[in-house]
């Protein structure tokens, strides 16, 4: 069942993605912040359509902790690539992900991949400087930042894996307050393990409170105070 699961999966996913393409292309010519705003919109629409369709119903819960006129850096916890669909259009505003260069491969879906991502080869070290650069632009620009701390998917048994200094340094840099984001059960409908595989489960997505900036601690100690609430959280209400 888990296969024609995952074939109906497909399927729906390519026909609703050719539907909204062109509309989400025509974002390239609005000038930001505004062209991505619209741009989330249009993939959060295609989002609730796909989702439905495959039987995954969403809950989010803690947009009111993103206040108007205040651009945040989002970490997000990962366990499956389904989190990707389920973090950049319901980040409340016009937001990008930090993304693999690779995946802009893709024919079509590489140019929306790109509208909605900071592009980053992580065998570079040039590009993950440049990427840098381009994060911080994303902030001035009264636009959000998603990063995955974890860096990739958590295989583990641990709530979650060892976080990467990228956000936190980044957060130190630019002043930006972090929210941290919790998504539960995307590892059921993808499980990590299993090839060509997809069980339709309801998922959720809980942005918490703000955690600001303290120019008086470093990025270290921010590092650990955003892991300690994110696994608390994690913990606590992963049933």
């Amino acid at each position: 069942m888990g296969r024609l699961f995952a074939i109906w999966a497909m399927i729906s996913f390519l026909i609703t993605f050719l539907i909204i393409f062109i509309p989400s292309m025509l974002t390239w010519l609005i000038p930001d912040p505004k062209g991505q705003d619209i741009f989330i919109k249009i993939a959060r629409i295609w989002m609730n359509v796909w989702l439905f369709i495959v039987g995954c119903p969403l809950k989010v819960k803690g947009r009111k902790n993103f206040v108007p006129g205040f651009t945040y850096i989002v970490t997000c916890n990962h366990n499956s690539l389904m989190d990707v669909p389920l973090s950049c259009p319901y980040i409340p505003g016009p937001n990008k992900t930090i993304a693999k260069y690779s995946f802009a491969k893709i024919p079509l879906f590489g140019f929306f991949y790109m509208k909605g991502s900071v592009l980053v080869d992580r065998k570079s070290d040039v590009s993950r400087r440049q990427s840098f650069d381009k994060m911080k632009n994303v902030l001035s620009g009264d636009m959000h930042m998603c990063i995955y701390p974890e860096g990739t998917r958590n295989r583990t048994t641990e709530p979650l894996k060892k976080f990467h200094d990228g956000a936190f340094k980044l957060a130190m840099d630019t002043g930006n307050a972090i929210i941290p984001a919790i998504i539960f059960n995307t590892k059921k409908v993808l499980p990590p393990g299993k090839s060509f595989y997809f069980w339709p489960h309801k998922l959720e997505v809980h942005f918490l409170k703000p955690v600001p900036v303290n120019k008086n601690e470093s990025y270290f100690d921010l590092k650990d105070k955003v892991f300690a609430i994110m696994k608390e959280f994690y913990v606590s209400h992963q049933d």
